[in-house]
């Protein structure tokens, strides 16, 4: 039976969040084709026989419970793709997240956002600057989200004071670096604070590019301020000129490597900044509604079930090499949503990888 005063919908929905292999894509596609998070969930051993594999491990009642109560704990609250509070820019690159958990004023991510990324070891002049940046935007109105790390992001964050979202790579309760502990929980508790994570999970590796495509779905622009040639940063530049939002870099001297990065945007096309006018001049004319025009979080997902013919033809079509799922749909000569239900099948059969560019490949 469920808990008294439990929101079920929820419960289910990150229920399905938490399964394994479930992603983002397959996360829409399950809702669209099965209206409710709980109606997928029963389907998943189904699917995933037609996929040819074991059904998914589906994550477990009394840990979803316990992860539910954590956060309420903490004071933050989640934000369903769909629900009305979530971010509108965010919905609209290619895997936005499923669920966000968050503390703090969610308005604040509802304003113009301008991204500011750099170095971790950054000079203190560019430390400076990004303080000096964040601030004048914020007094104009804007909204600064950076990642909470070391250098430019902490230096952005303190300059945008209570005009800031922190994006964080662990649970929102981990404070990764640990020096930054008083500013996190300012964050939360004066502006906004969000995770991808469930709480208590530490900071990987892996976790740093799935916050940075947050912070860049966020945001009208990314500036960078100071950046190596190979860095996290430029990652997050990249994300944001894939969802065809604004990409700035400030330029800096050829002689510091820490540079070289900001530069070598410049020279690829980037707009030059040297202040927060510069910045507001590119993102202002941007009608947050016109970078995509909002849309069923849901919709495009496969409403069909497919046959074993068609589902032969489209694994004959599949190998290692990754392949554009457009092309995919071309090739077979198959309605778009059959595709993208083999491909679905064959997800939760554990058969299918996902790559970035909206790309699938056999495993």
């Amino acid at each position: 039976m469920a808990d008294r005063g439990r929101d079920d919908g929820a419960f289910a929905q990150l229920r399905l969040i938490r399964t394994a292999g479930i992603g983002p894509v397959t996360y829409r596609q399950l809702l669209a084709r099965f209206s409710t998070a709980a109606a997928a969930l029963d389907a998943l051993p189904m699917l995933a026989r037609r996929g040819g594999g074991q059904p998914p491990r589906i994550a477990d009642p009394p840990t979803i419970e316990r992860e539910m109560a954590t956060t309420h704990r903490l004071g933050a609250r989640y934000l369903f793709i769909g629900d009305p509070d979530y971010p509108a820019l965010l919905t609209q690159i290619d895997n936005p997240p499923p669920a966000l958990i968050v503390r703090g004023a969610i308005a604040l991510a509802h304003r113009p956002t301008v991204a500011i990324v750099g170095a971790r070891n950054a000079s203190a002049a560019a430390c400076r600057f990004a303080r000096h940046l964040a601030h004048d935007l914020a007094a104009e109105g804007a909204t600064v989200v950076s990642g909470l790390a070391r250098g430019i992001d902490t230096a952005a964050h303190v300059g945008a004071d209570t005009a800031t979202i922190g994006v964080v790579a662990s649970g929102i309760d981990v404070v990764f670096p640990p020096e930054n502990a008083e500013l996190q929980e300012r964050i939360a508790r004066d502006a906004l604070l969000i995770a991808e994570q469930p709480p208590g999970i530490e900071p990987r590796a892996r976790h740093f590019p799935y916050r940075n495509r947050i912070i860049a779905g966020l945001a009208l622009g990314t500036i960078v301020v100071e950046a190596a040639p190979r860095s996290g940063s430029l990652i997050t530049a990249r994300l944001a000129g894939e969802a065809g939002r604004e990409v700035m870099a400030v330029p800096g001297s050829p002689l510091d490597p820490r540079a070289q990065g900001c530069n070598q945007l410049i020279r690829d096309g980037a707009t030059l900044i040297q202040s927060a006018a510069d910045a507001l001049e590119q993102i202002r004319p941007i009608d947050a509604r016109a970078v995509r025009a909002p849309i069923d979080p849901f919709a495009g997902a496969p409403p069909d079930d497919a046959d074993d013919t068609d589902r032969r033809r489209v694994v004959d079509l599949l190998g290692p090499v990754p392949v554009a799922v457009d092309e995919l749909i071309r090739q077979a000569g198959l309605p778009p949503a059959i595709v993208q239900m083999v491909l679905l099948e064959l997800e939760l059969a554990g058969r299918l990888d996902r790559h970035a560019g909206g790309r699938v490949s056999l495993n």
